[in-house]
């Protein structure tokens, strides 16, 4: 599956609810694990791409040393400038960049980290190989990647009520991008494509999602492009869209704090 331009339109409003419901539902376990894995390599400095509204830029700056260099970079300026305006624990270089023309030196740092990005960019292995340019010798590239959509629950039952919402022309943004690349194969070839001739080493990750049924509902019909492709089915259909994953949650796990699995991919190359 491939990217759509709309697929990376986290514009308007998206960003606050992006940051207000789907950071706590489906990204700050892997942020806490993919910062984690950061700081055990000890880099000087770190380039990260897609930082999204910041979850992952301000665990590494709560863990790494205020001498460590840390810029956050992504495509989409209005959520740069909503995670610039978020409390962080020590300064940190905030700049709106494209992943696949990347506006620093060759060697530029130790480690390159990613969560969730690379399946928005449309040629993975340019992207690739400008992560691998702008890293030193012996620096390394860390990123996650969603697994199938059928092993992420909420995202797979807010699909598939979307679905059946609209039958001739479902939305298909979840599974198409976000869950759209998962074979750790192809990601291997995206790599050596882009420069990357060391095996790469992967892990699959599982976590679980907590929330209610009406914020879980929110977070992925309000705080991604799903939005977007709603919308563009007509006028007044978000509330309801909302309304249905709200109960197609609700019936599928139950009424007040639901849980529900969620596997990703993690990928590091040197």
């Amino acid at each position: 599956m491939s990217s759509t331009p709309s697929d990376a339109g986290f514009a308007g409003g998206i960003p606050q609810f992006y940051e207000r419901y789907m950071v706590p539902l489906i990204f700050v376990p892997y942020a806490h694990d993919l910062a984690e894995r950061a700081v055990a390599r000890q880099p000087a400095s770190v380039l990260e791409i897609a930082a999204g509204t910041g979850v992952v830029t301000r665990e590494l700056a709560r863990r790494l040393h205020p001498s460590k260099t840390i810029v956050a970079t992504d495509l989409n300026a209005g959520m740069i400038d909503h995670a610039a305006g978020l409390p962080i624990d020590r300064p940190v270089h905030w700049r709106v960049a494209d992943a696949m023309a990347l506006p620093f030196d060759d060697g530029s740092f130790d480690l390159v980290v990613c969560q969730f990005g690379v399946m928005f960019f449309p040629d993975k292995a340019r992207a690739f190989a400008e992560a691998r340019r702008v890293l030193r010798p012996g620096g390394a590239f860390l990123f996650n990647a969603w697994d199938v959509i059928e092993e992420n629950d909420f995202a797979s039952v807010v699909t598939d009520t979307l679905g059946a919402m609209f039958p001739q022309d479902p939305p298909r943004f979840l599974a198409r991008t976000p869950h759209g690349y998962h074979s750790t194969s192809r990601i291997a070839e995206d790599l050596v494509a882009g420069g990357f001739h060391r095996p790469a080493e992967f892990e699959s990750v599982a976590a679980t999602s907590r929330a209610s049924a009406h914020d879980a509902a929110i977070a992925f019909c309000h705080g991604t492009p799903l939005r977007n492709e709603i919308e563009a089915r007509g006028d007044g259909l978000l509330a309801e869209a909302t309304e249905r994953a709200t109960r197609a949650l609700a019936a599928r796990f139950g009424e007040g704090l639901i849980e529900g699995r969620i596997r990703a991919n993690v990928v590091l190359v040197t």
